[in-house]
């Protein structure tokens, strides 16, 4: 089985591409050559990646590549800037999978889709959509075309829709948390009992490599995480005990650290460390018969160990 996978040189398709070497001939769509990537990885190069000439051979296209969250924004229109790359770029690529009869096409989508937080039930792919942030829209939206595409074709469409995908050397938001968590400060969670779900990376790749080929993944959206969901508390208490270090927390009534974060414009962080978002993943363990091979537990203690390793 030949795979193509987009944005396999990103934190995601790196792990990826990594643990699929060897199980299956892969193709690497990329803008330049990378020496990083395995010499067992063919890389096909394309300036535009999505209107690359695909060769008729691929039986299954993964799709990481995307704009993602951009944590400084520059543009003055990130929407436009976000459907450019997310809605339309994703469609040129899907069109020429149609047109090479690519057996399987799976799209890396975003728990954004279903909204920013679950103050009452966990999300389920039932649930309706509620993006809240220009990138969660551009998904939202490559989705709904995609389906309209693949319709009543043979091409089989598979979504995944991951909440915050974690690691010690993940970009983002999570790289900043576990650089404050890495310092000695007390931090403001003492109170904190949200519950917020994520993806270990590599409970992501044991996913999607569940969906390559599993025949019940056809023509399916899934919600993906860890088995456990934790509060921000919880969080940090296990990074830190991965770090060797104690937590130190401080309490601060919940309304003004609102109040606050709205104040200086963060109300988005605050709704991230304090509010809930929790992803019910029954429909892929009773359709696919998966769990998460690492618990949460021991991939945050993982991450906060080997982020102190990154860091020598």
């Amino acid at each position: 089985m030949k795979l193509l996978i987009t944005g396999a040189t990103g934190f995601v398709g790196t792990a990826l591409t990594e643990q699929m070497k060897g199980l299956y001939d892969i193709m690497a769509l990329v803008r330049a050559k990378n020496s990083l990537l395995s010499s067992t990885v063919q890389q096909l190069v394309a300036n535009n990646i999505f209107e690359a000439d695909l060769p008729t051979n691929i039986d299954v296209i993964i799709h990481l590549a995307g704009r993602a969250h951009i944590l400084n924004e520059q543009t003055t229109d990130p929407l436009s800037e976000f459907r450019k790359v997310n809605v339309e770029g994703t469609l040129q690529l899907a069109r020429q999978a149609l047109d090479k009869k690519v057996k399987r096409f799976i799209f890396m989508s975003s728990i954004g889709v279903n909204g920013a937080v679950t103050p009452q039930q966990p999300f389920t792919e039932d649930a309706p959509a509620q993006p809240h942030a220009d990138y969660a829209v551009s998904k939202l939206e490559a989705e709904q075309e995609l389906k309209k595409l693949f319709a009543g074709s043979d091409t089989e469409l598979v979504i995944i829709r991951p909440p915050l995908v974690y690691a010690a050397h993940a970009p983002g938001n999570f790289a900043r948390l576990l650089k404050l968590v890495a310092t000695n400060l007390p931090l403001p969670f003492a109170g904190t009992k949200n519950k917020r779900s994520f993806v270990a990376l590599e409970n992501l790749v044991d996913f999607i490599q569940t969906c390559i080929e599993h025949p019940n993944a056809a023509n399916q959206t899934f919600l993906v995480a860890d088995q456990t969901s934790i509060s921000t508390r919880e969080l940090v208490q296990y990074l830190k005990q991965g770090m060797g270090k104690k937590a130190h927390f401080i309490y601060i009534p919940q309304p003004l650290m609102k109040l606050g974060a709205a104040c200086i414009g963060k109300s988005k962080l605050y709704e991230q460390l304090f509010e809930s978002l929790e992803v019910d993943t029954t429909k892929a363990q009773k359709l696919l018969g998966w769990t998460a091979p690492l618990s949460t537990q021991h991939a945050m203690l993982q991450a906060g160990q080997n982020y102190l390793k990154i860091k020598e």
